[in-house]
């Protein structure tokens, strides 16, 4: 495939398998999951914690934490003028990739940047290390149009150090940090943790603003239902380390095929029902270490059946790209393709 010939998506894992392989046993993180994510689009994973989120998103920079790794599948990125499958990458093609292709805001913006270096330092450390040849009078350029983008004074907040910074001032740096060499995609793990409401949505406005204008695909992972409802276009649904449901925003929300989505649904506060309509998820998310058999939802399912408890389900997709993973998908006729 030539750069002519580009597809409808910017990166995609095909079947990946990730584990944590400890001395005694091994935890299977993410289990043979594909994933298609949009070219320009904003594409949201959503989950409990523990689901697999922010593993099989760190593999697009192939940064596992030690000691996970990729045991099968591929994360194939389409951004270049062939597809190059990330997890083959050696160590000096991946340090080029990173930030240049796919960059990453982090959850927790402080932890993300040096306390003792101040803003400008950083970014032009960055900008360096992939252009050697970069002058400072130019990195202060980059760094100032960047940092206006995301409408910060950019003069005060190049001299100034991380402590110096409110926490939405923080994490608008680490927006700016993640656009300075114009990647093709941002990952976004929980980007507005800690920030109040007000803050929370002007990041996300500011977010959308990015992918509209300058048309960088996003990858946002997040628990916040309301969140993709209004700035996603196409939602993915984790569970214990495999993707249940996948399709557009309106589709999911207008479908809930899979019984842990509606769950999901059914748990998050609205400002249209009431309180007494809520219902929580009875149980707990698997131990990742006694994975259950078959659907690793049946324990939690309340149209568990009998298959569900020893045989995992197959995936099923129809024609307008609606995946859903649960044996239900014979009684759910308008999934199956014709």
């Amino acid at each position: 495939m030539n750069n002519g010939e580009k597809t409808d998506c910017i990166a995609e894992f095909k079947d990946i398998v990730i584990e944590y392989k400890m001395k005694n046993y091994s935890i299977r993180a993410v289990n043979r999951m594909s994933l298609k994510i949009k070219r320009g689009k904003i594409t949201a994973l959503v989950g409990e914690s523990g689901s697999g989120k922010t593993t099989v998103a760190t593999a697009l920079l192939n940064c596992l934490s030690v000691p996970g790794v990729v045991t099968a599948g591929e994360a194939i990125f389409y951004g270049g003028d062939e597809p190059i499958d990330i997890i083959k990458l050696n160590d000096e093609d991946i340090n080029a990739f990173r930030w240049k292709e796919v960059s990453m805001v982090f959850q927790g913006a402080q932890s993300s940047l040096n306390p003792i270096m101040n803003i400008f330092e950083q970014f032009y450390e960055t900008m360096r290390v992939h252009n050697k040849t970069i002058t400072k009078q130019k990195a202060i350029e980059t760094a100032r149009y960047y940092l206006d983008f995301v409408n910060l004074d950019a003069d005060r907040i190049m001299e100034s150090y991380p402590h110096e910074l409110s926490g939405g001032m923080k994490q608008r740096v680490m927006i700016a940090f993640s656009l300075l060499l114009e990647p093709k995609l941002i990952i976004l793990d929980e980007p507005t943790t800690a920030l109040d409401v007000i803050t929370q949505d002007f990041i996300f406005r500011l977010l959308k603003k990015i992918n509209l204008e300058k048309g960088i695909s996003m990858l946002l992972l997040t628990h916040d239902i309301s969140v993709v409802a209004k700035y996603a276009d196409y939602m993915g649904v984790m569970y214990g380390g495999s993707l249940m449901e996948y399709a557009c925003v309106e589709d999911v929300f207008g479908k809930k095929l899979h019984p842990y989505t509606d769950g999901l649904m059914a748990a998050t506060p609205s400002l249209y029902k009431d309180i007494e309509d809520m219902h929580p998820i009875e149980g707990s998310p698997p131990n990742m270490l006694d994975i259950p058999s078959g659907c690793v939802f049946h324990p939690r399912c309340k149209r568990c059946m009998e298959i569900c408890k020893t045989i995992e389900p197959e995936i099923v997709t129809n024609a307008t790209g609606h995946i859903v993973k649960c044996h239900l998908y014979s009684e759910l006729k308008e999934v199956i393709n014709e």
